[in-house]
């Protein structure tokens, strides 16, 4: 029988079941038994049976899409926060499509947005490293969720995101705890958000607790800019702690403290943040925040749903999903005078 042919009266059937329930099963309803479901299931396979999305769109106003806006898609925090937006899309019957913003020249969101404007979505997520424009201005068509992975809360979008500015003041918190005197930071490229964000924490957190605040450390992620700081603070003689802004760069700084001389955690303790070297580097022996991606992307799925389905989601306020604290070994407490 030719696919055109096959009506969704010839599955129910072909599955002894009413046509209203293989609607259902066509539809990712749940009120359908397992067993029921199978049957319909079977039976639009043996037929070659495929239901009508675009019709159901018209239908419903639903495309079961959601787009996915962002740069440096294999920075591990992007693919990371990305699979949970793609899990957690296709727990729910939602397919995801996915642009990168590397060749947008208007730096706006509302340009942004002209990318994916013609494609059959039911909402966007937005993961933000730049600043745009229109951050604050720009405002979502009230029918089209919006959600915004960012650093900062806009004003007229939600908007989610990891703890940036939090893991750095519980890293400083930490190591001062341990009877540090201050702590030296190895920071991120000033054309980073989440790097703006962890020295205003490192910062605010030393300030608070009337400690000194040292040089900062520029980085650049990269492992190797780590090793270079790390020879550098090896003559620091007042350095004893060191927070860098990611994993990486925390393991290059130990590698670099330990070829200066120095010994991790005896000499100098160290803290990384994001945990993106387990099961990459054996023996893993770094301290880290464990930042919590692949949730951030599970929630900012999860919002765009919850909006689609005319719930309210206030914009204007930042969600925050807190850091996981990782001990492995690299902080040591200094003995108190």
């Amino acid at each position: 029988m030719a696919r055109s042919s096959i009506s969704l009266q010839d599955v129910a059937r072909e599955a002894g079941v009413s046509p209203q329930t293989v609607s259902r099963v066509a539809n990712g309803s749940t009120a359908v038994r397992a067993e029921t479901r199978a049957k319909v299931e079977i039976a639009m396979e043996k037929l070659g049976y495929h239901p009508n999305y675009a019709a159901r769109a018209l239908k419903s106003g639903r495309f079961n899409n959601i787009g996915v806006l962002l740069s440096h898609m294999s920075a591990f925090g992007n693919a990371r926060i990305l699979e949970g937006i793609v899990d957690a899309a296709a727990e729910q019957g939602y397919s995801t499509t996915i642009h990168t913003l590397d060749n947008l020249q208007d730096r706006s969101l509302s340009g942004a947005l002209r990318l994916v404007r013609d494609l059959p979505l039911d909402g966007v997520i937005v993961i933000m490293e730049r600043d745009f424009t229109d951050f604050n201005q720009f405002k979502p068509p009230q029918t089209f969720p919006v959600v915004l992975i960012s650093e900062e809360p806009a004003n007229n979008c939600v908007t989610i995101d990891s703890d940036s500015y939090g893991c750095s003041t519980a890293a400083v918190d930490y190591l001062l705890s341990k009877g540090h005197r201050t702590v030296y930071h190895i920071a991120g490229p000033s054309s980073s958000r989440a790097a703006q964000s962890r020295i205003r924490g490192w910062r605010d957190a030393l300030a608070q607790a009337g400690a000194d605040i040292p040089s900062i450390y520029i980085g650049d992620w990269e492992a190797n800019s780590g090793y270079q700081a790390g020879l550098a603070l090896a003559h620091e003689e007042a350095c004893t702690a060191v927070y860098a802004a990611n994993d990486q760069m925390a393991y290059g700084a130990m590698l670099g403290l330990q070829a200066a001389g120095k010994r991790v955690p005896e000499d100098v303790s160290i803290i990384g943040v994001d945990d993106s070297l387990e099961g990459m580097v054996p023996r893993l022996e770094l301290t880290t925040l464990r930042l919590r991606f692949h949730d951030v992307g599970r929630e900012a799925f999860s919002m765009i749903k919850r909006q689609h389905n005319g719930e309210k989601v206030p914009p204007g306020i930042k969600t925050v999903i807190p850091p996981e604290f990782i001990d492995r070994g690299s902080v040591r407490a200094l003995r108190q005078p």
